[in-house]
């Protein structure tokens, strides 16, 4: 029977370190541990925003789900006049990346963005604005991904039919700075689309400087599921 207890409690550590792992030093607030349960109140700090997407995607990649236990018909009819989500994500538009199952988050809880290549574009930038105006957002995340079909047609310039290749030039930065690796472009274009968020929105600059708002750069593997920031 102790031989027994101690097989739980070492198997038991061993996932649990490999959660916390998912979730970075520097946006664990005052832990380390991704919490397996969905947190009783919506984050409101831009460090917590940022965590709780992480702790989301630990509960994602064990299996461990809680968005689908939840009492969808409620949450509908509580959100039909007014959203409050804690977090904005900026994401490819790609069917593998499934953004609200990757943070195991369900209706009102983060406000979406998708393009292919998760590029940063004057229409985007306006959603992501009212997001952090009008919502209150306290993260924003650009999510690249594996296997990005942009990002791979970018770099063999390939020709495409009517204005896909218009796509190109907004990941020709990432591209020219990659040395060749489809890895190294994927994660350079979300570190530089994060950067030209920071930068060229007025809104989110401001803020930024105000402390009211963190953004971050992070890539999704589609093979574990895994979201690593960058």
């Amino acid at each position: 029977m102790a031989a027994e207890l101690n097989r739980r409690t070492f198997l038991r550590r061993t996932v649990v370190g490999a959660l916390v792992s998912v979730v970075p030093a520097r946006l664990s607030g005052t832990t380390r541990e991704a919490r397996l349960s969905a947190p009783a109140t919506a984050p409101r700090t831009p460090e917590s925003a940022i965590y709780q997407l992480l702790a989301g995607n630990a509960r994602y990649v064990a299996n461990r789900l809680t968005g689908p236990q939840q009492n969808l018909r409620a949450l509908r009819e509580q959100t039909v006049d007014r959203q409050q989500p804690f977090a904005a994500v900026l994401a490819c538009a790609d069917s593998r990346v499934p953004v609200e199952l990757v943070f195991d988050q369900s209706i009102g809880c983060i406000f979406v963005a998708r393009v292919a290549g998760n590029i940063v574009t004057p229409e985007i930038i306006a959603s992501l604005e009212y997001a952090v105006a009008d919502l209150g957002v306290r993260g924003i995340m650009v999510l690249g991904h594996t296997g990005c079909g942009a990002v791979k047609a970018a770099m063999a310039s390939e020709e495409a039919p009517g204005q896909i290749s218009a796509l190109y030039a907004h990941l020709r930065p990432a591209i020219d700075a990659s040395g060749g690796s489809e890895a190294k472009a994927v994660e350079t274009n979300a570190k530089q689309q994060a950067d030209l968020l920071r930068t060229s929105s007025t809104v989110v600059r401001d803020a930024l400087g105000k402390g009211m708002l963190k953004v971050a750069a992070a890539v999704y593997d589609l093979g574990s599921g895994r979201v690593t920031v960058r």
